[in-house]
């Protein structure tokens, strides 16, 4: 229990970032035990239909089923390595982007990634002739196309950032995303082409989020849109509390009109001299309500 505690209070504290770390790795680690029960207990098939069960079938007709899969897919690991892999690129690219962007914008550029991923990877194995014999049985599976979006984007927002390739030689992370991006290109023929596939569709999300986000445009707001909605629909709503206010004055008004001015004033005259990144967050949201008003 205690175990479970101390789980549950790194991931309520945790970063975004930490977050997502923590439910990869939970997840595996359920996984895991399941299939040590299934071996221990002779069976093996129960491991295979919950493997199958959260994994995102190519088959339309099977997702249309378990339309579920186009999220768990996207957390799930059944092999140590890839796992590891996963997490160690999840964990260096995630730190790079939060280093400029915002969690909000992590985890939906993960969850964004993933639905590309599963779409061009859905798309590709039912127009491609290559692959209708072993589309009834092609199932994905992994955080990958959530990660490569990640990098991607990263890559393309400072694409001459230096990063320590294997901890030794600098490299410029654009580098590092092109060699990736053509690495999949090129092992599609030769193995995993669905894995390879769905990396390249969390690589168009990322190169498309980064491209309009320098338009103002940030495509991974619907997901902080929805989780806003959603947590409205079960938040208590509070109890209306009737104030009564004494009118201002015509004086006190026109004192309180003309110190706002002065404020928004020097606050605009800093913006004109120093940017509107050296604002401070008070600042930031004066300038706001001033504007709404």
């Amino acid at each position: 229990m205690q175990l479970i505690n101390d789980f549950n209070r790194a991931f309520k504290n945790g970063s975004m970032l930490k977050k997502l770390l923590l439910i990869n790795l939970a997840v595996f680690i359920a996984t895991q035990l399941i299939f040590l029960a299934t071996f221990l207990f002779n069976i093996p098939e129960v491991a295979n239909y919950i493997t199958r069960w959260f994994s995102l079938p190519a088959d339309v007709a099977s997702i249309a089923v378990h339309p579920w899969t186009l999220i768990s897919y996207m957390f799930l690991h059944t092999d140590f390595y890839h796992i590891l892999f996963n997490l160690v690129t999840l964990y260096i690219f995630g730190k790079l982007f939060l280093s400029y962007l915002s969690p909000r914008q992590l985890l939906g550029v993960y969850i964004s990634g993933g639905l590309a991923g599963a779409f061009l990877y859905v798309l590709a194995f039912n127009i491609f002739p290559a692959f209708a014999e072993i589309r009834p049985d092609s199932y994905a599976l992994g955080a990958s196309a959530s990660i490569m979006a990640i990098l991607v984007a990263i890559s393309f927002y400072v694409p001459n950032m230096m990063v320590n390739l294997f901890l030794v030689w600098p490299v410029r992370i654009k580098y590092i995303a092109f060699a990736i991006i053509v690495l999949d290109l090129f092992s599609i023929r030769i193995e995993n082409p669905g894995g390879h596939i769905a990396h390249l569709g969390g690589v168009i999300f990322g190169y498309l989020f980064i491209l309009q986000l320098r338009k103002g445009k940030d495509l991974s707001q619907w997901l902080g849109v929805l989780t806003d909605k959603l947590a409205s629909i079960f938040k208590p709503k509070p109890k209306i509390k009737v104030t009564y206010k004494r009118p201002v004055s015509d004086i006190e008004y026109n004192t309180s009109k003309v110190e706002r001015q002065k404020e928004t004033d020097r606050i605009l005259d800093k913006i004109a001299k120093n940017g509107y990144e050296s604002l401070t967050r008070e600042e930031k949201s004066f300038l706001f309500d001033s504007s709404k008003k």
